[in-house]
Protein backbone atom coordinates (compact mmCIF):
# COMPACT_ATOMS: atom_id res chain seq x y z
CA UNK A 1 0.00 0.00 0.00
CA UNK A 2 2.95 2.71 0.72
CA UNK A 3 4.66 1.93 -2.24
CA UNK A 4 1.17 2.69 -3.95
CA UNK A 5 0.81 5.57 -1.87
CA UNK A 6 4.01 6.74 -2.72
CA UNK A 7 3.93 6.41 -6.51
CA UNK A 8 0.29 8.97 -6.43
CA UNK A 9 2.00 11.41 -4.35
CA UNK A 10 4.91 10.95 -7.31
CA UNK A 11 2.18 12.45 -9.52
CA UNK A 12 1.00 15.32 -7.81
CA UNK A 13 -1.94 13.27 -5.92
CA UNK A 14 -2.35 13.94 -2.62
CA UNK A 15 -3.30 10.93 -0.41
CA UNK A 16 -4.40 10.05 2.91
CA UNK A 17 -5.28 6.68 4.85
CA UNK A 18 -8.63 4.99 4.68
CA UNK A 19 -10.43 2.50 6.53
CA UNK A 20 -10.40 -1.45 6.00
CA UNK A 21 -12.74 -3.70 5.49
CA UNK A 22 -13.09 -5.57 9.09
CA UNK A 23 -13.23 -9.28 8.61
CA UNK A 24 -13.15 -10.64 12.03
CA UNK A 25 -14.85 -8.37 14.45
CA UNK A 26 -18.29 -7.66 15.05
CA UNK A 27 -18.54 -4.30 12.73
CA UNK A 28 -17.67 -4.56 8.88
CA UNK A 29 -15.24 -1.57 9.40
CA UNK A 30 -12.12 -0.69 11.09
CA UNK A 31 -13.25 2.72 11.89
CA UNK A 32 -15.63 3.76 15.11
CA UNK A 33 -18.45 4.37 13.00
CA UNK A 34 -21.81 2.02 14.48
CA UNK A 35 -23.63 0.53 10.98
CA UNK A 36 -20.21 2.14 9.08
CA UNK A 37 -22.24 2.99 5.52
CA UNK A 38 -19.31 2.84 3.30
CA UNK A 39 -17.09 -0.11 4.74
CA UNK A 40 -13.36 0.32 4.29
CA UNK A 41 -13.80 3.20 1.70
CA UNK A 42 -13.50 6.13 3.91
CA UNK A 43 -10.54 8.36 5.14
CA UNK A 44 -9.39 6.78 8.95
CA UNK A 45 -9.25 10.69 10.09
CA UNK A 46 -12.13 13.23 10.32
CA UNK A 47 -9.55 16.15 9.35
CA UNK A 48 -8.61 13.93 5.88
CA UNK A 49 -9.41 16.83 3.68
CA UNK A 50 -6.01 18.90 5.59
CA UNK A 51 -3.97 16.18 6.29
CA UNK A 52 -3.93 14.46 2.88
CA UNK A 53 -0.69 15.01 1.29
CA UNK A 54 2.02 14.35 -1.28
CA UNK A 55 5.13 14.64 0.92
CA UNK A 56 6.79 11.15 1.08
CA UNK A 57 8.33 11.06 4.44
CA UNK A 58 4.46 12.05 5.90
CA UNK A 59 3.60 9.17 3.92
CA UNK A 60 5.59 6.47 5.02
CA UNK A 61 4.93 7.51 8.37
CA UNK A 62 1.43 6.62 7.79
CA UNK A 63 1.95 3.73 6.55
CA UNK A 64 4.81 2.43 8.81
CA UNK A 65 1.83 3.33 11.89
CA UNK A 66 -1.07 1.56 9.72
CA UNK A 67 0.67 -0.80 6.72
CA UNK A 68 -2.86 -2.47 5.39
CA UNK A 69 -4.45 1.28 5.72
CA UNK A 70 -6.77 1.92 2.21
CA UNK A 71 -5.37 5.02 0.28
CA UNK A 72 -7.70 7.16 0.35
CA UNK A 73 -7.75 10.26 -3.33
CA UNK A 74 -9.30 13.74 -2.81
CA UNK A 75 -11.23 14.85 -5.40
CA UNK A 76 -11.45 18.72 -6.55
CA UNK A 77 -7.87 19.35 -6.29
CA UNK A 78 -5.78 18.28 -9.17
CA UNK A 79 -9.13 15.87 -10.40
CA UNK A 80 -12.19 14.99 -9.91
CA UNK A 81 -14.03 12.09 -10.53
CA UNK A 82 -17.54 11.38 -12.66
CA UNK A 83 -18.85 8.08 -11.17
CA UNK A 84 -21.07 5.58 -13.34
CA UNK A 85 -22.88 2.11 -12.71
CA UNK A 86 -20.51 -0.40 -14.77
CA UNK A 87 -23.03 -0.94 -17.72
CA UNK A 88 -23.11 2.45 -18.22
CA UNK A 89 -19.02 2.33 -18.06
CA UNK A 90 -18.74 0.42 -20.51
CA UNK A 91 -21.29 1.47 -22.98
CA UNK A 92 -19.85 5.17 -22.39
CA UNK A 93 -16.57 4.04 -23.07
CA UNK A 94 -17.37 2.55 -26.66
CA UNK A 95 -18.89 6.11 -27.22
CA UNK A 96 -15.90 7.80 -26.38
CA UNK A 97 -14.02 5.83 -28.70
CA UNK A 98 -16.05 6.23 -31.40
CA UNK A 99 -16.17 9.78 -30.51
CA UNK A 100 -12.44 10.20 -30.76
CA UNK A 101 -12.40 11.30 -27.00
CA UNK A 102 -8.92 10.68 -25.56
CA UNK A 103 -9.81 8.89 -22.05
CA UNK A 104 -7.94 9.36 -18.38
CA UNK A 105 -7.31 7.14 -16.27
CA UNK A 106 -10.65 4.83 -15.37
CA UNK A 107 -10.84 2.67 -12.38
CA UNK A 108 -13.24 0.21 -11.32
CA UNK A 109 -14.59 -0.29 -7.97
CA UNK A 110 -15.78 -3.75 -7.10
CA UNK A 111 -17.24 -4.48 -10.59
CA UNK A 112 -19.99 -2.28 -9.97
CA UNK A 113 -18.92 1.32 -10.65
CA UNK A 114 -17.01 3.15 -12.67
CA UNK A 115 -14.71 5.92 -11.81
CA UNK A 116 -13.61 8.33 -14.86
CA UNK A 117 -10.95 10.73 -13.97
CA UNK A 118 -11.37 14.46 -15.02
CA UNK A 119 -10.37 17.84 -15.02
CA UNK A 120 -11.11 19.50 -12.14
CA UNK A 121 -13.77 22.49 -12.16
CA UNK A 122 -12.64 25.83 -12.15
CA UNK A 123 -13.77 27.85 -9.56
CA UNK A 124 -15.68 29.92 -11.44
CA UNK A 125 -18.34 26.81 -12.45
CA UNK A 126 -17.72 25.64 -8.47
CA UNK A 127 -21.40 26.35 -7.90
CA UNK A 128 -23.06 25.27 -10.94
CA UNK A 129 -22.25 21.58 -9.24
CA UNK A 130 -23.05 19.73 -5.83
CA UNK A 131 -20.21 18.01 -3.55
CA UNK A 132 -20.85 14.86 -2.07
CA UNK A 133 -19.21 12.10 0.15
CA UNK A 134 -18.84 8.51 -0.27
CA UNK A 135 -21.52 7.40 2.38
CA UNK A 136 -23.48 10.12 1.37
CA UNK A 137 -24.55 10.14 -2.36
CA UNK A 138 -26.63 13.02 -3.72
CA UNK A 139 -29.06 11.62 -5.71
CA UNK A 140 -30.84 14.33 -6.71
CA UNK A 141 -30.13 14.63 -10.47
CA UNK A 142 -33.45 12.93 -12.02
CA UNK A 143 -32.58 12.60 -15.51
CA UNK A 144 -29.13 10.83 -15.01
CA UNK A 145 -29.81 8.36 -12.64
CA UNK A 146 -26.84 6.99 -11.09
CA UNK A 147 -24.62 9.20 -12.03
CA UNK A 148 -22.64 10.80 -9.09
CA UNK A 149 -19.91 13.52 -10.02
CA UNK A 150 -17.09 13.93 -6.75
CA UNK A 151 -15.54 17.03 -6.40
CA UNK A 152 -14.60 19.57 -4.04
CA UNK A 153 -15.24 17.90 -0.21
CA UNK A 154 -15.21 14.21 -1.33
CA UNK A 155 -12.68 11.20 -2.24
CA UNK A 156 -12.56 7.86 -3.80
CA UNK A 157 -10.75 4.84 -2.77
CA UNK A 158 -8.03 4.38 -4.90
CA UNK A 159 -5.89 0.98 -6.22
CA UNK A 160 -5.31 -1.66 -4.84
CA UNK A 161 -7.68 -0.69 -1.61
CA UNK A 162 -9.21 -3.73 -0.18
CA UNK A 163 -13.22 -3.86 -0.35
CA UNK A 164 -15.46 -5.58 1.91
CA UNK A 165 -16.09 -8.20 -0.86
CA UNK A 166 -12.36 -9.34 -0.67
CA UNK A 167 -11.76 -7.78 -4.17
CA UNK A 168 -9.92 -4.69 -4.69
CA UNK A 169 -10.19 -1.15 -6.26
CA UNK A 170 -8.47 -2.36 -10.30
CA UNK A 171 -7.11 0.42 -12.72
CA UNK A 172 -8.86 -0.05 -16.00
CA UNK A 173 -6.96 2.43 -17.64
CA UNK A 174 -3.97 3.17 -15.34
CA UNK A 175 -2.72 6.84 -15.00
CA UNK A 176 0.96 5.41 -15.13
CA UNK A 177 3.62 5.32 -18.25
CA UNK A 178 1.75 7.80 -20.36
CA UNK A 179 2.07 11.72 -20.22
CA UNK A 180 3.32 13.76 -17.20
CA UNK A 181 1.24 15.30 -15.78
CA UNK A 182 -1.72 13.05 -16.43
CA UNK A 183 -3.98 13.49 -19.06
CA UNK A 184 -7.17 14.79 -17.79
CA UNK A 185 -9.74 14.95 -20.15
CA UNK A 186 -12.61 17.85 -19.84
CA UNK A 187 -15.44 17.01 -18.33
CA UNK A 188 -18.07 18.01 -19.85
CA UNK A 189 -17.57 16.42 -23.03
CA UNK A 190 -17.40 13.18 -20.77
CA UNK A 191 -20.53 14.23 -19.08
CA UNK A 192 -22.82 14.37 -21.79
CA UNK A 193 -22.11 11.18 -23.02
CA UNK A 194 -22.03 9.98 -19.58
CA UNK A 195 -24.83 11.67 -19.24
CA UNK A 196 -26.86 9.88 -22.25
CA UNK A 197 -25.66 6.24 -20.95
CA UNK A 198 -26.95 7.17 -17.51
CA UNK A 199 -30.27 8.82 -18.57
CA UNK A 200 -33.76 7.11 -17.58
CA UNK A 201 -34.60 4.22 -19.81
CA UNK A 202 -38.62 4.63 -19.29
Amino acid sequence: MVDAALEYAALGWPVCRGAQPNREGPRSCTCDRLGCPAPGVHPISAAWAMEASTDPDTIRRWWSATPEANIILPTGRVFDVLDVPTSAGVMAMAQMDRAGLTLGPVAVLDSERYLFFVATRSPIDEDEWWSCRLDCFPETVEDMPGLRWHCRDSYIPAPPSLLPSGRTVEWIRSPYGRSTPVHLPDPIAMLDILADVCGPTS
